[in-house]
This record gives C-alpha cells, sequence and structure tokens, in this order.
C-alpha cells in the first residue's frame, strides 16, 4: 500500500491532492456544532485539511503512508506559518501516534482497504486513538456511484457498517461527492461516527 502511494506521489498522479479543504469536513463541523480539540487527519496527503483545522481552532495533526506526501506537507505548513505535527506511519501496523484525539478524520483512506479484516483494523485503530465521545469522520467511495472502474475504491453501505458498528455509534451517514474538480465528482459516503464505550 504504502509503495503504491509513494509512487503516485513521486509522479504527480494525485487527482484527490485539490489544493483545498474538503467542503464535507468544513460543513459536518459546522452543522454538528464539534468543538475544537486535538484532532488528525488520516491520509492527510500534501495536508490541506489539516491546515484548515489547525487555522480553525483545533491542535491538528496529519499522517500519511507516503513520505514524498508528508514531507510536502510540512512545506506548505512552512510556508503559512504554522507548524502541526505530521507523522509518516500504517495504520494497519501501528497505533496512530500522538496520543489520544478528540476527532479524526479521513478524507479517502478507509476505502482504500479491499479486505474486511484491514477496515475492522482500521476503525479499530481509530477507536483506540479516540478520547471517550471522539468523533471520526469518514469520507468513503461509493459504488452507488457506479463508475467501479473509475475514481476512488467504492464501498457498500454494508461494508462500512460491518467494520464500524463494533466501535463506532453511526451519528450520521449520507451520501455526498469529493470535493474536486472533475466535471462529474464521485460519489461518496460520508459516515461520521461517536466512539463506543468498550
Amino acid at each position: 500500500m504504502s509503495n503504491r502511494f509513494e509512487a503516485r506521489y513521486q509522479n504527480g498522479e494525485l487527482p484527490w491532492d485539490i489544493k483545498r479543504p474538503d467542503f464535507n469536513l468544513i460543513e459536518t463541523i459546522e452543522n454538528f456544532q464539534i468543538k475544537p480539540g486535538k484532532a488528525i487527519d488520516i491520509g492527510c496527503g500534501t495536508g490541506d485539511n489539516v491546515f484548515w483545522l489547525f487555522q480553525n481552532g483545533f491542535d491538528a495533526a496529519g499522517m500519511d503512508y507516503s513520505k514524498t506526501a508528508i514531507s510536502r506537507a510540512k512545506q506548505k505548513a512552512a510556508t503559512i506559518n504554522i507548524n502541526p505535527e505530521f507523522y509518516v506511519s500504517d495504520i494497519l501496523q501501528m497505533e496512530i501516534p500522538g496520543g489520544s484525539y478528540d476527532f479524526v478524520f479521513d478524507r479517502g483512506c478507509f476505502h482504500t482497504f479491499d479486505e474486511d479484516r484491514e477496515r475492522s483494523t482500521f476503525a479499530k485503530r481509530v477507536h483506540e486513538a479516540l478520547n471517550e465521545d471522539g468523533n471520526w469522520l469518514s469520507l468513503i467511495g461509493s459504488v452507488d456511484d457506479g463508475r467501479l472502474m473509475m475514481g476512488p475504491p467504492k464501498r457498500t453501505a454494508q461494508q462500512i457498517v460491518t467494520a464500524v458498528e463494533p466501535y463506532f455509534e453511526i451519528l450520521m451517514f449520507k451520501q455526498s461527492r469529493f470535493e474536486s474538480d472533475d466535471e462529474v465528482p464521485s460519489k461518496i459516503w460520508v459516515c461520521l461516527m461517536r466512539k463506543r464505550a468498550k
């Protein structure tokens, strides 16, 4: 997984790198009145959503498989004179770095895992990283898009629920679209979850 994404950051094949925060993140924070706290963006890429969180009062960090992505995120942060933490890390191989969080965001990271057990491990790692009543917002490619060979990986609602339900209460599950420059943006699930007590 990490080699695939590292190669794409090096060759510039980055349709997801839109150079602005995703509107789904902004709308969810505002509509659910999620208070600023300690936050991490899993699969943060070059950092635009981390920067938005940081600039809106969150103690925000980012993590990604790709060393190149994290290097670029740090460079961009320096140009706008902010200093969030960034980590190179593989969520399936280790705990989420940086301690406990109040809010976790991923924009198309969870859906990259093809196997049920991998998505379950992802959900378990997020659960372990969150404080009590912490929230996880995940943007996930939807099979309802229909274009199964184009765009991001597509998941069914059942695949998502199977992975997250043991660890999270689902607060919102709706369809939207990826923030993108595509003429016909990909359909996605927007899934906001709250950590279950274990």
